[in-house]
């Protein structure tokens, strides 16, 4: 069992330094929700299947992330407050490679 540490800040600009478990099979949309960093019904509403850019979220750090996936792709083509960093936080697994991974929410839409 192995916990990483990572940083998420919020929609209101708070930063939240977080433990998050490499053994749940979790992905960061659900730290996010299970940390309660966004409100019931704004983050995740699919339920991580890469359909509704609800846990879009902004990638600070420098940590090197899995390639995005079709689906991921196709769904920011689409999405609103869209970066160059941005990554659809259902599609980020936590594994002891994220030790470090510093995100932004991205503003609901």
């Amino acid at each position: 069992m192995e916990d990483i540490n990572i940083k998420i800040t919020d929609r209101d600009g708070v930063t939240h330094e977080i433990v998050a478990p490499t053994d749940m099979g979790m992905n960061l949309m659900e730290v996010v929700r299970s940390y309660e960093l966004a409100p019931e019904g704004t983050i995740g509403v699919c339920g991580g299947m890469a359909m509704c850019a609800s846990c879009q979220c902004y990638v600070i750090s420098d940590t090197v992330l899995p390639d995005m996936g079709d689906d991921e792709e196709a769904m920011l083509s689409e999405a609103f407050d869209v970066k160059d960093n941005s990554r659809l936080g259902c599609q980020i697994q936590m594994t002891p490679d994220m030790e470090g991974l510093e995100v932004e929410l991205a503003p609901e839409s």
